[in-house]
């Protein structure tokens, strides 16, 4: 079998246990999985670029195939430059695929070399995003075992909070 290299792109703000979910099985799959973060100016993120890049990097440490990178610009030039023929999405509900087909669709009109592969967290997951985990907290709420405990001490430092 060839050597396939897949990029997960993502703003890990912070990152989940799904995420954590669809990086491993990733790793499973790919040859070399990429967890390329995005640095988007549009977006106001909690996090820095560093402290997301250290929260996903100690998370996946276990992982001999994962490599952990920061990235700016379109996706399918990043994922150029790093020889990769995957592009891995991941879908919770139905309510992701009218979007993400629609920027799978864009990249392919792209780079036509690169395919999008979309993975669904385990269904114990399949309800957390980034967003919901940050209200959670910041409303005093507990995140226990729906993201490493890193980073939920990590969220509970930015938000004044105990862990």
């Amino acid at each position: 079998m060839s050597e396939i290299t897949a990029v997960y792109p993502g703003t890990f703000d912070p990152v989940t246990n799904g995420h954590l979910d669809i990086i491993h099985r990733g790793a499973r799959l790919f040859s070399r999985v990429v967890v390329a973060i995005l640095q988007n100016p549009a977006k106001d993120p909690l996090f820095s670029l560093a402290e997301r890049t250290t929260m996903v990097a100690n998370a996946t440490s276990d992982l001999g195939n994962v490599r952990v990178d920061a990235f700016e610009g379109l996706l399918v030039d990043y994922a150029r430059g790093q020889n990769a023929r995957v592009i891995v999405r991941g879908l919770r509900a139905v309510s992701d695929f009218e979007f993400e087909m629609q920027m799978a669709m864009m990249n392919r009109r792209m780079n036509g070399e690169v395919e999008t592969v979309f993975m669904m967290p385990s269904e114990s997951y399949s309800y957390v995003s980034s967003r919901l985990v940050r209200e959670v907290v910041m409303l005093g709420g507990s995140v226990e075992g729906i993201v490493p405990e890193a980073v939920a001490r990590a969220l509970a430092t930015k938000y004044g909070k105990r862990a």
